[in-house]
This record gives C-alpha cells, structure tokens and sequence, in this order.
C-alpha cells in the first residue's frame, strides 16, 4: 500500500485497498489524500526521492484486487453517456477458465461479463448514429469478437472460417466410414504437418497429435469422427479506425489481426468485412491512424521482428524496418513510431522506416503504454519494467519515474470519472494503481534542458586561412566535376564487379564456409593452436538445417607434403543433428626448420559427390624452431 493513506478509511478485509464508497468518486478520493512530501524515510533510516509521485496523487490502491490483464485488454470509456469515463478490463481470470469482462466506475466493480475463452483485446467504439451517443464495447476472445451494448450481450462476429486440408478431410470421413485405423491416421497428419505452413491443420487433428495413449487417441476419434470438420483462427490483435470524420464520437470500424496473417476492417452497423489484407506475418501488435473514407495507415508488428505499414487500397503490407530483437510493445507518437524489444532497449522510427534514436533501460520491458496529454498538447510513452519501475518517455528524453509494489502488466492514462490526467496500472500480482496527474505538475522540464544544440557548438573553431594551394584545387575540381564524378564511378563499378566475380567463383569452388546447397545446410569453422613445430588443427562442423540430419560425411585435407604432415588426413563425420556443433581435431607438424609457412585446405564432402560441400582455407603460422638444450 502507499505511504499515504486516505483520512477517514480504514483497510478492510485482509487486502491493504484504500476504502472508498461506492458513489464517492475517483477525485473526491484523490482530493481527500493528504499531500506527500518529496523526500520520504525509508525503513533503513535513509531519505530518498518519493517515486515521481510528487507529481502524482495516490487516488487508489488494491493490491488484491485480482487481475489478470494486459494493456491490449484495457480502455477507458463512457459506455453510459453520463459523462463519467469508466474502466472496461478484460481478464484473463486463472488462464484456462474464469475469464470475464469487468467494468470499474472509479473504483468500484460496476459489472461482469463472463468470457468464454482467452480475451486478447479490448476496444470502446460508436456503431450507430443515434441521438444518444453511447459507444459499445468489443471483446475479441478466439474467432469471435463479443460487442456488448449498455453492458449488455449485443452481438458476436465470427471470423470467416478456413478452407479445410483436403487430404486432411479425407483422412477423417475415412476414420468416420471405419476405413483407416488411429496409426495410420496419426502418420498421414504429422506427414501433412510436416509439409503444410504453420496452422495448416484443424484444431481437431492438432489436439488428436497431442494425445499420447493410443486407446485415447481412438476414444477422441470414435468422439468426433461425426462431426462436421471446421478450421478457424484466432484474433491476435483488435483496434479501431475512425469511418468518415475525426471526431471523438464517430463512427469507428474496428481492425482485427488474426493468426492466420490477414487483417480485417469489419463495418460498424452490418458487422460485415470492408475490406481484407494480407501480412507477411502474425501481428502482435497494431496503431492505427487516418479515416476509412478518405486515407488511414495501419502501423503493425508481427512476430518474425519486423514492423509493416498498411495504406487504403493495399492488399499486402510493405515492410517498413526489421528490429534486432521480438516487439514486446508499439506505440506512434505523431509522426513517429515507438517500439520497445527484448534487448531492454526502446526505439524510434520514421514511417518510412528511418532509425531516429535508441535509448538502452535498465530493466526488460514488460508492457508499454501511450500518455496522451491533451490540455497540454503533448504525447508520451509509458514503459513498464521488470524492476518495478514505470517510466514515462517524451521522445528519447525520460521525464518522470514512477516506483512500484510490483511489476506492472497493464497501462492506460486519459480520462477516468471525471478526472482528465488519471494514470491506472495493474501488476504482475493483480493489483490495481490509481494516480492523478497533479494540474501544477510539469513532465517536461529535463527536454527543455536537453533541448537545442550543445555548448561547445557556441565554440568558434581554430579554421586556418585559405592557401593558394586550396583555392588553386577548390578551382579544379569546380571545372573537373563531371569527369572527376565519371571516373569515381567507373571504378566503383569495376570494384564491384570484381567482388561479385570473386563472390560467384566461391560458390562455384564450396570456398564459403557456409553451404548455399539447401539440400546439406552446413556451417564450417576451423582453428590452429599452438607455436609449432606441432600443431593443433580444430574443425568445427554443424548442420543448420531444421530437423534434416546430414550424413555420409568426410573431412579431408590438402596441404603441402614438403611442409606438414597431419595425424589424420581424412576424418569420417558421423550423423549430424541438426542445430549441435561437433568438433574434430588432428595434428598438424611442420617439416621444414626454415621459418615458412602455406595454407591447409579443409574439405567436407559427400560420399556420392566429387565436388565438396563447403570449403576452409587456414593459413598456417610460423613454426617456432626447436631449441635444443
């Protein structure tokens, strides 16, 4: 619980929540807490800052209020018209079952909604023109997304089911006719998994491969055998985007990601699909921009590390940058795009996909978070950490630091009861956190330290004064321009082609120590030890490929015979699993006491093949002399 406690309440229950009554509200409860200092004593006697919360009033905390969420599952919303935001949370409940939508006014729980399977998303939107502009609440859980209207069950959309395997669906009528047993129809479906993309198959063969026992396997298929096949997705991400005009309260249609990579923009009024777009892969996370009717932007990160743009009238999203690492959080904050990885770091980008700045945290990310300031006219980025910690971004520029209880899960910042600047988080624990942004506070303060050129760019440069050397060559190349341009050229050219003719005879002679044959996608490294005249020669051999095993191999060498003599010229490989290294190693001594030395070529080749897979080529070191005492 926070140092501060609010007068006239007492802890109730085993939970240390603030108490509130149900009709106070969520100023009133914030008002009625007594300023914190901005130093605070610990217990250890020894006085520090009081987590950024100088600048915050503790309006509530629950640290038992049990819930399971993320940010993606989190909005704030006037679902009643009655001018007070409420907080709409989509819990994950224990992970497999109790998962409900909860509504929160101030902070008490006002409704729930159970949901029948995992929720991923969570959005407010207005589908109607009516007089009384109250919005409805969309709920994406599985294929289906749940709207809800004056918290009420209003209406499930359901995603355009997937054409089934056909082989697949031959395989279960036969099971159905009793015409193939439960190992052969086990075989037949690893063997389409095998082959077919990631989601091929129907939820219904996946679950009978995950079976172990086989009198299991026949009981699950006696079950299901004679019921219709279907294959469906799942709704990996959910957004809205504006219909005709930017107003708060228009028309929104909402925008569904799904594990099938394809993105939906589903019509408000009909729940039909405007308009259907292909990715290259699964998004996780997506920020939208723009009007449906005139031109909207669609920013999404998918789960191979890359980060796609989506214009009107596309059909497949273009590549707009590659991360070094997984996304774990995506924000656009006016003309930029903000996405934090699991290299602890947060970046900045263009649309175009230019890198603008990085900034390197203390602390993997854990959820991230958008802080829209609108009476100041400013945004920025929340970013909650695994060291209990919040920090909020302006830019590349962290302007305040929040200190929590436990790590923080879900973030939402905007207009909650009636009170404009409300910062509600929710932990790792299933706490919830409640502050106010205080009107007098100021967040930006360290940008306008940081903001302009530096000092020493006020310093005048020592600059020499022009010779007539300078002015005579200034001169030459202003006439020679063109020529001198061509002639750069020209051997830019020549450069190039010389490397591309050196690249190809590699390939051509398995001189690239990395295999370009897809059929044995091996990776070579060799290493000498030692001072000679005996050396140690290391060969490390692995197979990249997937679940491919290599075998049949040798490694061979060729060297000068004047000059070495090796313990073993020809080393036979044994089966090669794929992603592990193996190493081999033979002797290498020196013949020759003259101080020369030659190269050591490594082979590996194939059994059947004259030509060798990849090739090594080592330069030996100077032997040392012997010294004889």
């Amino acid at each position: 619980m926070s140092s501060t406690t609010t007068s006239k309440a007492k802890p109730s229950g085993s939970g240390a929540a603030t108490a509130v009554s149900p009709t106070s509200s969520l100023s009133a409860t914030a008002s009625a807490e007594s300023p914190r200092p901005k130093n605070v004593t610990t217990s250890s006697g020894k006085t520090g800052p009081s987590d950024g919360s100088d600048k915050w009033l503790n309006a509530h905390y629950d640290p038992v209020a049990s819930l399971y969420t993320f940010t993606t599952c989190m909005c704030l919303s006037d679902i009643n018209g009655d001018g007070e935001n409420k907080l709409i949370v989509a819990d994950l409940g224990t992970g497999s079952y109790d998962m409900k939508l909860k509504v929160y006014r101030g902070t008490t729980l006002m409704n729930e909604n159970t949901i029948i399977d995992l929720p991923t998303g969570v959005c407010a939107f207005h589908m109607d023109n009516n007089e009384h502009r109250v919005p409805a609440i969309a709920a994406a859980s599985g294929p289906f997304i749940y709207v809800y209207k004056n918290l009420r069950p209003y209406f499930k959309f359901t995603l355009p089911p997937l054409e089934v395997n056909p082989i697949e669906k031959d395989l279960w009528n036969q099971v159905k006719e009793d015409k193939i047993d439960v190992v052969i129809l086990q075989e037949m479906l690893e063997g389409i998994q095998r082959e077919s993309n990631e989601g091929a198959l129907t939820v219904r063969s996946l679950r009978f491969l995950m079976i172990p026992d086989k009198e299991q396997k026949m009981d699950f298929a006696n079950l299901y055998k004679n019921t219709p096949l279907k294959r469906q997705t799942v709704i990996t991400c959910l957004g809205t985007l504006r219909k005709t005009n930017a107003d708060d309260d228009a028309i929104s249609c909402l925008v569904i990601g799904t594990e099938c990579r394809e993105i939906y923009i589903l019509d408000p009024e009909a729940f039909t699909v405007l308009s259907k777009m292909d990715a290259p892969s699964v998004p996780v996370f997506m920020t939208i921009t723009g009007l449906y009717d005139v031109e909207y932007r669609i920013v999404m990160s998918c789960r191979n590390g890359n980060v796609y743009t989506l214009k009107r009238g596309t059909k497949m999203a273009r590549q707009c940058f590659e991360l070094n690492s997984q996304p774990v959080g995506l924000e656009r904050v006016g003309k930029s795009i903000v996405v934090g990885c699991m290299d602890k770091t947060l970046q900045s980008y263009t649309t175009k996909g230019k890198k603008l700045w990085t900034v390197y945290l203390a602390s993997s990310i854990s959820t991230m978070g958008l802080m829209d300031h609108r009476q100041k006219g400013y945004k920025a980025v929340l970013v909650g950490l695994t060291n209990n910690q919040l920090q909020i971004y302006r830019e590349k520029y962290l302007i305040n630091t929040i200190n929590t209880e436990a790590t923080v899960t879900g973030v939402q910042f905007g207009r909650f009861g009636r009170e404009d600047n409300t910062l509600i988080m929710v932990t790792k624990g299933g706490g919830m956190i409640v502050k106010i942004l205080k009107r007098n506070s100021i967040l930006d303060e360290k940008m306008s330290m940081a903001r302009g050129p530096p000092a020493a760019q006020g310093q005048k440069l020592n600059i020499p004064k022009k010779t007539k050397t300078f002015v005579d060559q200034t001169l030459r190349e202003k006439e020679n321009g063109i020529v001198m341009h061509r002639t750069f050229q020209h051997d830019l050219y020549r450069m190039k082609l010389t490397a591309a003719r050196a690249f190809l005879k590699s390939l051509d002679n398995s001189m690239s120590p990395i295999s370009s044959n897809p059929a044995e996608p091996l990776k070579l490294s060799a290493q000498v030890q030692g001072i000679g005249p005996t050396f140690k020669l290391s060969v490390s051999l692995q197979n990249t490929s997937i679940n491919h095993p290599s075998i049949n191999l040798f490694i061979s060498f060729l060297f000068d015979e004047k000059l070495y003599s090796l313990q073993k010229a020809l080393i036979q490989v044994p089966m090669l699993v794929p992603g592990l290294n193996y190493s081999f190693e033979t002797l290498v001594e020196c013949l020759s006491d003259k101080g020369l030395s030659d190269v050591i070529k490594v082979f590996v080749l194939k059994e059947t093949q004259t030509a060798p897979i990849i090739t090594a080529v080592i330069n030996m070191p100077v032997s040392e002399t012997v010294v004889v005492v």
